[in-house]
């Protein structure tokens, strides 16, 4: 699909490296698809080449990056059919993005936000949790929508308290933003989406006074894990053997960083370019 719009460049080898798992719910998908068409978009004119000389890292223009997004939607409905464009739009802009009925705004001046993100290497199906789902809401109405709408009143307040917390960083922020984690998981399990496993994840980070929930589809996959600025080092890696000791994979990250980005290779990490080098 993305070779349409490049009908008059030449055939090209094109290597893609990610530490992204796969079928976890972190969108690897639309990961790829952003590169793919950031990539081939720039190759054929179609989008500028925004590096300068003696830069590491670009980003291209807001128009263009309309562009790029548009194209990886595309690729995402060839891999899931009708999928909501949230993965692509992130993986484009970057920071955090508010989506409600369809509609998906940036939200601004957001913190980037330290987490552990662990794989509890579950397999779920997207398709079957939500058909589930759908089929509770239909069953039990006036116990269901209730539920749905504590859960977006808790992604109203937690979009309040991120836009502030640029502005004013204080320490008060972290733990509303921890209970925020505890009901909304609990509202989760309650929607069916939650997993034993989940509950695991929770109850081991737990045990090091941090606060979890899931992250994607749920029925497995992947949970996130707020590390606050006072966190110690020696409990973040205490939590990281505990999870790790389940069977579960874990890694320190952040979100609310830059999206799609051109990288020279000066800036590339030696792993990263031993593995280019050697495709």
């Amino acid at each position: 699909l993305c070779i349409c719009f490049c009908r008059d460049v030449p055939s090209v080898d094109i290597v893609v490296w990610s530490e992204l798992p796969t079928g976890a719910g972190l969108g690897s998908s639309a990961a790829y698809a952003v590169c793919l068409a950031a990539a081939l978009l720039m190759v054929c004119g179609a989008i500028s080449c925004p590096l300068q000389e003696g830069e590491s890292t670009a980003r291209w223009t807001e128009e263009e990056l309309t562009l790029i997004n548009s194209w990886a939607f595309r690729g995402e409905q060839v891999i899931h059919g009708n999928p909501s464009g949230v993965d692509n739009a992130v993986g484009t802009w970057g920071g955090a993005l508010r989506y409600q009925a369809g509609k998906i705004t940036p939200l601004k001046r957001v913190p980037t936000l330290r987490i552990l993100l662990t794989n509890t290497k579950v397999p779920r199906s997207t398709k079957v949790l939500v058909a589930g789902v759908k089929e509770k809401i239909l069953k039990f109405p006036a116990i269901m929508n209730p539920v749905l709408d504590s859960i977006d009143a808790i992604s109203q307040e937690c979009q309040n308290v991120l836009e502030a917390m640029p502005a004013n960083s204080s320490p008060e922020h972290y733990p509303v933003l921890e209970e925020f984690f505890d009901i909304n998981q609990h509202h989760l399990n309650v929607l069916g989406v939650g997993h034993p496993s989940l509950d695991r994840l929770c109850q081991v980070t737990a045990s090091h006074s941090l606060h979890s929930k899931l992250t994607g589809a749920g029925g497995g996959g992947c949970g996130i894990t707020l590390l606050p600025p006072d966190t110690s080092p020696l409990t973040v890696e205490a939590a990281k053997q505990d999870l790790c000791a389940c069977g579960f994979e874990c890694w320190e990250t952040k979100i609310g960083a830059p999206g799609v980005t051109l990288h020279s290779c000066s800036s590339l990490s030696a792993q990263v370019l031993h593995v280019l080098t050697q495709s």
